[in-house]
């Protein structure tokens, strides 16, 4: 008898992959499963985003310490982000909710207070949704839809050789506000009147609770017209984006450590728990920042634009994924991402 294959052993991407290789896409949908959205004839000028995203108590947050408000923000920006990494402009929504009996009418309002300031913010229209019973915790799904010019979206496949690899903003600083949270909840779970210590950790503590998508980012590439040849956001870490966008662009990479963006606050917690900042900025997650290329022949225009780091360039495919360590070494850089988590 053939041995069955466990979820640990396929991983998140394997089993995508898995359930959805028999299914095929229809003239009007341009791209499908593989990409952070799936990308819909729209009109002469438009596509069509539409991606989906699934938040589970237990799995994704904690209640302990994650505010309702704040999830309900973080699973917007989540829909938002992707996108965003389009290189489009999100614009509508729908929410669906399966609640158990513990949640009051109070919490919910909390929950679609969060929702409603992502909204605000990014100027989205929420147009539906469900709502169900839970026989445990809470579930939340979003929807969301959004346009791009046909001449100005970015998937992940279209890196080429010697594009600079460029990522936004910090990495890191989400996986060392966890470490931080997780830390405190054990102290308090101990009892004995225990309060938790967070003063000091305010910026990775925002970047776990309350992540903003880079908006600013896409915007300000394109008042330089830079279109980048391939993006993705970040949301399971650099090493699981870098594999995804180079596999799809059926290419390689070369990445410096000295040049990967870390905030002093995230090497600080680092040194806290024993950790070398490059692990958590490399494997963390939930940054929500953008990983781009675009073409060598941008790096003047794109010196102009803040908040954007070039950490490498892209090479052929047989050079693989790498990364010059600080020491001048050569790393071989594995994703993980999920399967790890």
């Amino acid at each position: 008898m053939e041995k069955q294959k466990t979820l640990e052993e396929i991983g998140e991407f394997g089993l995508i992959e898995l359930l959805t290789k028999d299914f095929r896409t229809k003239e009007t949908t341009i791209k499908g499963i593989g990409d952070d959205c799936a990308v819909l004839e729209y009109s002469e000028k438009e596509f069509q985003l539409v991606t989906t995203d699934l938040l589970l108590e237990g799995i994704h947050f904690d209640l302990v310490y994650s505010p309702l408000k704040h999830i309900g923000y973080k699973a917007v920006m989540a829909n938002i982000s992707d996108i965003i990494a389009m290189n489009g402009t999100p614009k509508q929504m729908t929410v669906s909710i399966a609640v158990s009996a513990k949640f009051s009418v109070n919490a919910l309002e909390q929950l679609y207070s969060g929702i409603r300031l992502a909204c605000e913010q990014y100027n989205i229209e929420l147009i539906g949704g469900d709502t169900s019973a839970s026989m445990t915790g809470l579930a939340i799904s979003i929807t969301m839809l959004g346009t791009v010019g046909k001449d100005k979206i970015a998937y992940r496949k279209g890196a080429k050789t010697t594009d600079l690899i460029c990522v936004s903003g910090d990495l890191g600083a989400a996986y060392a506000g966890l470490q931080i949270l997780q830390r405190e909840k054990a102290v308090f779970n101990q009892g004995k009147g225990a309060q938790p210590k967070l003063d000091g950790y305010e910026y990775v503590l925002g970047r776990i609770l309350k992540p903003d998508a880079r908006q600013d980012i896409i915007k300000s590439l394109a008042k330089e017209q830079i279109i980048p040849t391939a993006m993705i956001d970040i949301s399971d870490g650099l090493s699981s984006e870098l594999f995804h966008l180079c596999l799809n662009s059926k290419v390689g990479c070369k990445i410096y450590e000295e040049k990967i963006p870390i905030n002093q606050a995230t090497g600080e917690v680092c040194k806290e728990f024993g950790l070398e900042p490059i692990i958590p900025a490399l494997h963390g997650g939930d940054d929500y920042e953008l990983l781009f290329t675009v073409p060598l022949s941008d790096y003047e225009k794109l010196k102009n634009i803040e908040d954007i780091s070039i950490i490498g360039n892209i090479v052929e495919a047989d050079q693989g994924l790498g990364m010059i360590s600080r020491s001048g070494d050569y790393v071989h850089l594995k994703a993980q991402g999920w399967n790890n988590k």
